[in-house]
């Protein structure tokens, strides 16, 4: 068995240790060869590999050994709690991904970002982001995997988008979803510990008291509607939102800018609900008439009244590469209907 040149797995994707090589195989994956050290002797050797090769999760890593793809020689190790042993030389084999499913489908966002790891986009207001019951095509999913390509390395086997965050369909704004095993989960995992910079633009009725503060409450399920989230006092989760009030129509409605501390569904929408400030156009939260609706204009008050979604887009996302470490920072603007919305409002004189 002689080494060759990495086919596809590069220095950039796994960070290489004493004795590791790439080495081709005729079915087109990769057998990954390294000789355990002295230093790590007595180590899992689930362990051990996702040290060795930290481009695999572990739990992939553990899927493959228990799918008989790890050899000691002519041995096939199929147990993940095996302790390795010095100048013990293991070969991962590591089968191409599979083609992913969904399939890709030509679908419309703009692309603001995109290197061999990740991907940041825009995402359109109206486009779901992974496909579910009565949205099984034409999601982000599918045209990420039609746009990406070949450049997608896979995610838990499958040549797949790693979706990190979502927004909702009717949520405009920035997005990013990695193109490999590392990516996706070092992205998670600074989404999990909050290390994400996130800020969100959104239009309310009435105006919030303090200008600027803190909504926070347990969000969980409305058992009255599965559809909607509620905040509640047992089975939710801790959520916190710090808002600014950007700009104030009289008040009757506000523009406010939203940087969340948590990432719960729905979060923003149920805390601005739960507050007395649902907003605008949102079809689970704002379910009558707002009374305060009647101090504005007609004009105003019929296009803030028919706006056809929630009055949200995500404007900012900073984060760190997970590959290089520098800190990137992506800001868009509002979309046109948004800013229509605003312009009608600034009419009506309560500006």
């Amino acid at each position: 068995m002689s080494s060759a040149p990495a086919s596809s797995l590069h220095d950039q994707d796994f960070d290489a240790k004493p004795g590791y090589t790439v080495l081709n195989t005729p079915a087109g994956g990769e057998r990954l060869a390294c000789v355990v050290e002295a230093a790590q002797a007595g180590e899992r050797v689930d362990r051990y590999l996702a040290a060795c090769l930290p481009a695999l999760s572990r739990s992939r890593i553990k899927g493959l050994i228990e799918a008989g793809c790890l050899f000691v020689g002519e041995t096939c190790v199929r147990e993940p709690a095996t302790l390795v042993r010095a100048g013990m030389a293991l070969v991962l084999e590591v089968p191409p991904a599979a083609p992913a499913t969904p399939e890709g489908e030509v679908v419309a966002f703009t692309v603001l970002f995109e290197d061999d790891d990740l991907i940041v986009l825009d995402k359109p207001a109206g486009l779901v982001v992974h496909p579910a019951p009565g949205n099984e095509t034409g999601t982000l999913v599918n045209g990420l995997i039609a746009h990406c390509g070949d450049s997608l390395k896979g995610i838990g086997g499958e040549r797949r988008p790693g979706i990190v965050h979502r927004l909702d369909k009717d949520t405009s704004g920035v997005m990013v979803a990695a193109k490999t095993e590392k990516a996706h989960l070092a992205l998670s995992e600074d989404f999990a510990a909050r290390r994400i910079d996130r800020a969100y633009l959104a239009f309310c009725w009435g105006l919030p008291a303090p200008a600027a503060g803190e909504y926070e409450g347990a969000i969980g399920r409305d058992k009255r509607d599965r559809k909607r989230m509620t905040l509640t006092e047992r089975g939710g989760k801790w959520a916190l939102t710090r808002y600014t009030t950007l700009r104030a129509f009289g008040t009757a409605a506000a523009k406010v800018e939203c940087r969340l501390a948590t990432g719960r569904t729905h979060q923003i929408r149920v805390h601005f609900s739960a507050h007395g400030h649902p907003l605008m156009g949102d079809p689970l939260y704002l379910r009558r008439l707002p009374a305060i609706a009647r101090q504005l204009p007609a004009a105003a008050r019929d296009v803030a009244l028919d706006f056809p979604r929630q009055a949200l887009h995500a404007a900012r996302l900073g984060f760190t590469h997970p590959r290089t470490g520098a800190e990137l920072l992506f800001e868009t603007p509002m979309p046109a209907d948004m800013q229509a919305l605003e312009h009608a409002l600034a009419e009506s004189g309560n500006d």
